[in-house]
């Protein structure tokens, strides 16, 4: 093992006030509400470092490195891109969930639509993302705890997953998601620290030389540019146009996803009202966006220099397994010049990035399979205490399979590429259901069916559709065309959602748009809704989106610019920025006006 006695002191003491945050806020975990969303009574500041600190997983270093050796600091666009739904969510979703008064997402389904079809989707819908995506999701992160600890603590993959798990439930099944927040809280600084405190080692490493040799290194020049080159079509449309013009909206993806919804969507429920949550949403996706990746990056660049291929991970860590050696070995592979102490400071940022991610889709996973599968289907009077007792069960179900699921993955780009296939073709519908009356129920049990086959398919099929090799982009433009075409095509088709159902979905959120103006003249003339005269928000709303987007791209590469030496152009992005942050400002009253 390469720790010594200081950087356990550090471990150790993190863990023993983690799990103390865990037995001090388990005495308010008396029913369902409390244990799955805190309350509803949380500020917009806890709210919003929790969602920083849940996307700030293990795995996360490792996909961006395992990107920035492979395709650049460019290739980030194939996460880069989702701000645009992120911003989506702050400045139209985000008061509309606050609205809807669910538990879960997955809840939402039985406020919109109708039927027996509604009551399967939302059963369904708990089980295959509580359960299975779920797993997919704390698998992939459990697979960066095993590069991690085979790295630097020499533990074999079983022997990782198995201790982590262990810490794991015992601090998640405690506080419930009050527990997860406070939690949250002290991971995001330490996370950030440790992140900033790999970087400064990195660079400071005998073959790279410090920042300026760095960027000035054959192997690292090539891959600074912010934008895929225009001499190569290919690579420019796979890694900007793609992500950029199709899949933000066309894709879900945990802590991305269009509309809002996961675990964004449960700290939403948790907060004061639709003020706080808003502003939840907005700090996470300047955090997570504009602050953090540059750490990361710079760790990367770094390891092309100290490890410029696989088989040099293979010389220096000859008892990692060779299945998980691949690119996005070279963070943890870096983490391992760190000196002591600074290295217990680092290793116990990972371990709090790896604690709040799997927490919080533990707490998450276990929300739907109580609330929405067995209050909803099994046992409607179920106690609190039962609940409760559940959801604790649960945790720790989920955390033996997602450990197992670990142990057959290779690495995170792999398991982030699966994730997007599946959810091709589904997002638009997440986007159009708040304000197209004719989205229902079978909408969306056709979109996920379509996604999921189409998505297997592609894994298995020799040459689909004819074609001997398709790239990953050209499978999510096909799955996005096949299974979008399917579900508006279903949506014509299939029995209409009630009027009544319509009508207290109205009178509770009130979406508006061009998309009711018919049905709610229909209602109207019914006596079953009362027309909302307030004007509608979300032109208002798209605005702010585009502003914020364009303010957090621009302080995302002024710090780029700055970090390159480029001060004036940094410092004009830097001030473009601020004016973007102006006009969001000046129109953010009328966001959060009553209706």
């Amino acid at each position: 093992m390469i720790l010594n006695n200081i950087d356990w002191v550090i471990l150790i003491g993190f863990l023993i006030i983690s799990l103390g945050i865990g037995f001090w806020t388990s005495r308010k975990n008396k029913n369902a509400s409390e244990f799955f969303a805190a309350g509803g009574k949380m500020p917009w500041w806890l709210l919003g470092v929790s969602m920083v600190a849940t996307t700030f997983s293990t795995d996360t270093p490792n996909l961006v490195t395992d990107i920035v050796r492979q395709n650049g600091v460019s290739g980030n666009w194939a996460w880069w891109a989702f701000l645009l739904t992120g911003m989506l969510t702050v400045f139209v979703y985000a008061g509309l969930w606050k609205k809807s008064g669910v538990l879960t997402d997955v809840e939402f389904y039985e406020l919109r639509y109708s039927g027996k079809a509604a009551r399967f989707l939302r059963g369904f819908r708990a089980i295959y993302l509580g359960f299975l995506f779920n797993v997919m999701i704390m698998a992939s992160v459990s697979l960066a705890a095993i590069k991690i600890g085979g790295v630097l603590l020499g533990l074999s993959p079983v022997q990782t997953v198995v201790i982590a798990g262990i810490i794991t439930v015992i601090y998640s099944s405690l506080g419930g998601l009050r527990g997860v927040l406070f939690t949250d809280f002290l991971q995001f600084f330490l996370s950030l620290g440790g992140a900033i405190v790999a970087a400064y080692v990195a660079l400071n490493h005998p073959k790279v030389g410090g920042l300026e040799n760095l960027l000035i290194h054959e192997d690292v020049v090539d891959k600074l540019s912010f934008f895929p080159s225009f001499s190569n079509p290919e690579m420019w449309v796979m890694l900007l146009i793609i992500p950029l013009l199709v899949q933000w909206w066309s894709t879900w993806y945990p802590g991305a996803e269009p509309g809002g919804g996961g675990y964004i969507a449960q700290r939403m429920f948790a907060a004061k009202n639709a003020d706080h949550s808003i502003k939840a949403v907005l700090f996470f996706n300047v955090a997570h966006y504009a602050i953090r990746p540059w750490p990361w990056i710079i760790v990367a660049l770094c390891s092309i220099i100290v490890f410029p291929d696989l088989d040099s991970f293979a010389r220096a860590f000859p008892a990692v397994n060779s299945g998980v050696a691949t690119h996005d070995m070279g963070y943890p592979a870096m983490l391992t010049f760190i000196p002591a102490g600074l290295l217990g400071l680092v290793v116990t940022s990972l371990v709090a990035a790896y604690m709040s991610t799997i927490s919080t889709h533990l707490n998450w996973g276990s929300s739907y399979l109580v609330n929405d599968v067995y209050k909803r289907f099994i046992n409607p009077e179920a106690s609190d205490s039962k609940q409760v007792l559940l959801g604790r069960l649960l945790t720790v179900i989920l955390m033996i399979f997602s450990m197992l699921m670990a142990l057959v993955l290779e690495n995170a780009l792999q398991t982030f590429e699966i994730l997007l296939q599946i959810g091709a073709g589904t997002g638009l519908i997440y986007i159009l259901r708040w304000f197209w009356w004719r989205v229902n129920a079978i909408s969306e049990i056709v979109a996920m069916v379509v996604s999921f086959f189409l998505a297997l398919y592609f894994a298995f099929a020799d040459q689909p559709f004819g074609f001997e090799e398709l790239l990953s982009w050209q499978k999510l433009i096909i799955g996005v065309s096949i299974t979008t075409v399917s579900w508006v095509t279903a949506s014509f088709l299939t029995q209409k959602t009630t009027d009544e159902q319509l009508a207290n979905f109205l009178n509770k959120v009130n979406p508006g748009g061009p998309g009711w103006r018919k049905i709610i003249a229909r209602l109207s003339s019914k006596g079953l809704i009362k027309p909302k005269t307030q004007k509608w928000k979300v032109p208002t709303g798209i605005v702010c989106m585009i502003a914020g987007s364009m303010g957090v791209y621009g302080f995302l590469f002024s710090t780029g610019l700055y970090i390159y030496g480029e001060v004036f152009k940094a410092s004009g992005l830097l001030l473009f920025s601020i004016l973007c942050g102006f006009v969001i400002f000046r129109l953010y009253p009328r966001i959060i006006a009553e209706d």
